[in-house]
């Protein structure tokens, strides 16, 4: 989760739990709207403090992407599927030889 997206959560949790609060304590409407304010503030508050110190603590540093070494393991990859596609294409050419071989084959030795 984004740290703008769990802001925002906590933000709206706050303003729910600001207006049952509200309804709960409030005799006239000006508290309701003062205790709604506050708590949704409080919640704001505190998302982003949450959200700092989970950044401060995370540590993430920028990495630079080895592209040199990916693009040669890549290329490999790619010569060898190749390889093997060659040598399956050839026995799927050759299969029907080698078939009727090994039944002559075999008969013979029957």
């Amino acid at each position: 989760m984004q740290g703008s997206n769990f802001v925002s959560f906590l933000t709206v949790q706050g303003f729910f739990i600001g207006i049952v609060f509200g309804i709960l304590q409030s005799d006239s409407a000006e508290s309701f709207l003062g205790l709604v304010i506050l708590i949704t503030v409080f919640f704001y508050m505190f998302a982003h403090i949450c959200v700092g110190f989970f950044f401060q603590t995370l540590g993430v540093k920028a990495q630079p992407f080895p592209k040199v070494s990916h693009e040669r393991n890549l290329d490999m990859f790619v010569r060898e599927i190749n390889k093997r596609e060659s040598f399956i294409d050839a026995f799927y050419a050759h299969k029907s030889e080698l078939l009727d071989s090994n039944s002559k084959n075999g008969r013979e030795h029957k």
